[in-house]
């Protein structure tokens, strides 16, 4: 490939969105199992905001360059890689360096651009639906009919927690702080959408018979809500703490009611069993896309040079969907 150089977003020290820099690489070679992707875009994700203030690091062998999603065409291939061709236009969970030109990625991690989607905005779409199906939905019963509850349903991993529910046959509720972010997740499948700055999603949730499964994103006192609202048996899965992750809370009800409480990082897991997840992805979910019960949410576009505002709106929860970068 004649391009030796890219452009690339720089992490010049840990803080706030304006350390973000842009800066210049060598472009990345493609190992034996990995693939060269020319990025059309990157998804901008909760992970890309912690790293940025130093709290998050990138696993050994990784780039320390901030992005976990990708979309864009393959360039280059490994020697062992049968799969794809040059050519192909893909999206792909990466293991960090999405903020730039091109990006390496393994190619059992890449998936091709779903039916009806724009190759841009498959970028939003692997960090999310890696997270939740294999938190929610892989390995487990899903009951028809049973109550879901999704927290942060405005967001990016929670509309497509709430699309997935609903494809799969959950009732979905759903918890939003703004009358637009409300009516966003009713627009993405919610039963219904509860403004927690007027609304006690714990009265509601339980008169309407319980979750049998807890999406949270937030933490801090939910925690201890999501153990009332929940049903015997349920499942309740934490994948962030944006109010905090040191409570006190009793534990109580985690042993009478049964409770299964659990969360996961993407990131550090195995290439295997990332691959095992997107095989199961591209069987499961991706016909969603052709049946028009799945599709992507784009909130703002932002190129490279305006990274900063990208980071300032995540930052803000000023998005419904996902945040891209385009360099």
């Amino acid at each position: 490939m004649p391009v030796k150089n890219m452009k690339t977003i720089e992490i010049t020290e840990h803080g706030g969105p304006d350390v973000l820099m842009a800066g210049t690489r060598d472009v990345p070679e493609a190992e034996a199992s990995q693939v060269l992707i020319k990025v059309t875009a990157a998804g901008v994700n909760g992970p890309d905001i912690v790293q940025r203030r130093g709290h998050y690091p990138p696993p050994p062998g990784a780039s320390d360059l901030l992005g976990l999603e990708v979309s864009g065409e393959i360039v280059a291939l490994g020697k062992s890689v049968e799969d794809w061709t040059v050519g192909d236009k893909v999206c792909a969970l990466t293991n960090g360096g999405g903020y730039a030109e091109y990006v390496a990625v393994e190619a059992n991690h890449c998936l091709p651009v779903p039916s009806g989607t724009a190759e841009l905005d498959a970028a939003g779409l692997p960090e999310t639906l890696f997270t939740v199906w294999n938190n929610v939905f892989h390995n487990q019963n899903i009951n028809p009919g049973s109550l879901m509850l999704v927290h942060g349903g405005a967001g990016g991993i929670g509309s497509t927690a709430i699309q997935l529910g609903k494809a799969f046959g959950l009732r979905v509720f759903a918890t939003s702080g703004k009358p637009e972010g409300c009516e966003f997740c009713e627009e993405m499948g919610a039963e219904r959408a509860i403004n927690y700055r007027q609304e006690d999603f714990v009265e509601i949730v339980k008169n309407a018979g319980g979750a049998d499964i807890i999406v949270d994103i937030i933490g801090g006192d939910y925690i201890a809500r999501n153990f009332s609202a929940a049903k015997p048996d349920a499942r309740i899965i934490q994948l962030a703490f944006n109010k905090g992750a040191k409570v006190e809370v009793n534990l109580m009800p985690l042993m009478l009611k049964r409770l299964t409480y659990t969360g996961s990082t993407l990131r550090p897991r195995s290439k295997e069993f990332k691959a095992e997840i997107a095989a199961d992805l591209k069987k499961q979910v991706w016909p969603l896309f052709a049946e028009g019960k799945f599709k992507t949410q784009t909130h703002a576009v932002f190129p490279f040079d305006q990274v900063v505002d990208a980071h300032q709106m995540m930052e803000q929860a000023a998005h419904r969907g996902k945040i891209l970068l385009t360099p």
